[in-house]
């Protein structure tokens, strides 16, 4: 009996002393809740690096603790704002892979995606004004990626409505940058490989400003490469779809030498009057008229990123 009394003693002391043992501190002498809320003034002014120190302090001072979690939610959210966008997605498949069952871990996979389609989106403008033929859209194709297997896991996500008009618009890309390639093509009288470019296009990216061009691109090829029949179908599917196609005709026939421009003529085609003065396809590109928003340049700004909630 006294022993049993002993060992309730015991236990009690041992309880009383966890009860009245003070919070753990930081290297620097901070509680947890400190740290944690130095790191929300950061993240309240706008103060990122900051931030991104604080939170990283939090992480490897209280591995365990209340704000474990949040903190790391809040790395990828203040990385993003950074413009730290490998940072965003490192940290992001960081948490996926640590919380799979977390009842926010839609955010991380939604700020993955969000990260990479900022990451390209300096390439995703310039797609559309100097020649960058040799540059891959891998990232456009990567993020449309993320954002599909977020929408798959996540479709009643808050932030899936914003994920599927990123899609959208990166289809939009996509295809659009097909037809890029073909116009290289045909300035490199590849015209063959110009009219898969153009077949791609109609088959895989349905309902994208991009599809006539796409059927633009096979009837000239076809016709370059004497493919008459070939040529004459996709000229039918052009009229039946887009009558008003700048390339047709009032009847409906497919004007061959609308894409056609000749260099500026210089000295030596004065001197042999033309004779071997170049002409080449000045390009398929009906963007202002099919899909006026490419013309829009905020599409390629910054997109604002929400803001996790906050620990309860």
């Amino acid at each position: 009996m006294r022993f049993a009394t002993l060992v309730m003693c015991v236990i009690l002391t041992l309880l009383s002393a966890c009860a009245t043992k003070p919070p753990e501190k930081s290297r620097k002498g901070l509680t947890e809740q400190e740290v944690y809320e130095s790191a929300q003034k950061h993240l309240n002014n706008g103060s990122w690096l900051a931030a991104i120190q604080t939170l990283q302090m939090l992480e490897e001072n209280f591995p365990f603790g209340t704000y474990g979690e949040q903190a790391q939610l809040e790395l990828i959210y203040a990385h993003y704002q950074a413009d730290n966008f490998e940072d965003v997605i490192a940290n992001a498949e960081r948490f996926i892979r640590l919380h799979p069952q977390h009842r926010d871990v839609d955010y991380a996979y939604y700020m993955r995606g969000l990260a990479s389609y900022n990451r390209e989106s300096g390439f995703v403008g310039s797609i559309f004004g100097a020649d960058n033929t040799d540059r891959d859209i891998g990232g456009a194709r990567e993020a449309f990626d993320h954002f599909a297997l977020f929408i798959q896991r996540f479709p009643n996500s808050p932030y899936a409505s914003d994920a599927q008009k990123r899609m959208v618009y990166l289809r939009n890309v996509m295809a659009r940058s097909e037809i890029h390639v073909a116009n290289y093509y045909f300035k490199r009288g590849a015209y063959l490989a110009a009219a898969k470019r153009g077949s791609f296009v109609v088959e895989n990216f349905q309902r994208t400003p991009a599809v006539p061009d796409g059927l633009a691109v096979m009837a000239q090829a076809y016709y370059l490469l004497d493919m008459k029949d070939m040529a004459d179908t996709a000229v039918k599917v052009l009229a039946a779809n887009f009558p008003d196609y700048p390339a047709l005709k009032d009847n409906g026939e497919f004007d061959q030498t609308y894409y056609l421009k000749r260099h500026r003529r210089g000295w030596f085609s004065y001197v042999t009057f033309g004779l071997f003065e170049r002409a080449e396809l000045a390009g398929f590109d009906t963007r202002a008229q099919y899909s006026p928003e490419y013309q829009d340049e905020t599409e390629f700004e910054k997109i604002e990123a929400p803001r996790p909630d906050k620990a309860g």
